[in-house]
């Protein structure tokens, strides 16, 4: 099998694979947020919703910044602008579909 990692880091894909970090992109899309106002949103425990950032950070999804003591998250979308030229090509085979 050939796999074209030309387009997108593969770090994209799995980062924006599990819904809990899609959830996490979705209100990060509303601006930025303290690491204690993203758990609270969350019905799973603090580190776990930390780990689910550390991916995202990782990936360059979300930006890391802080003020005294408090973390603040912030959404850096560029790295999907690779996966949004991916998805064009299957764009075009859906439109295709739809008029047939």
């Amino acid at each position: 099998m050939v796999t074209d990692n030309s387009c997108a880091d593969p770090i994209v894909f799995h980062a924006i694979a599990d819904p809990t970090r899609r959830a996490i992109l979705d209100f990060l899309r509303e601006g930025q947020l303290s690491a204690g106002e993203l758990a609270r949103r969350f019905p799973v425990s603090r580190p776990a919703v930390s780990r689910h950032v550390r991916v995202l950070r990782d990936a360059g999804l979300v930006r890391q910044s802080r003020d005294r003591q408090t973390l603040h998250y912030a959404l850096n979308p560029a790295p999907l602008a690779a996966v949004d030229r991916w998805l064009t090509d299957y764009r075009v085979v859906l439109g295709r579909a739809a008029t047939t």
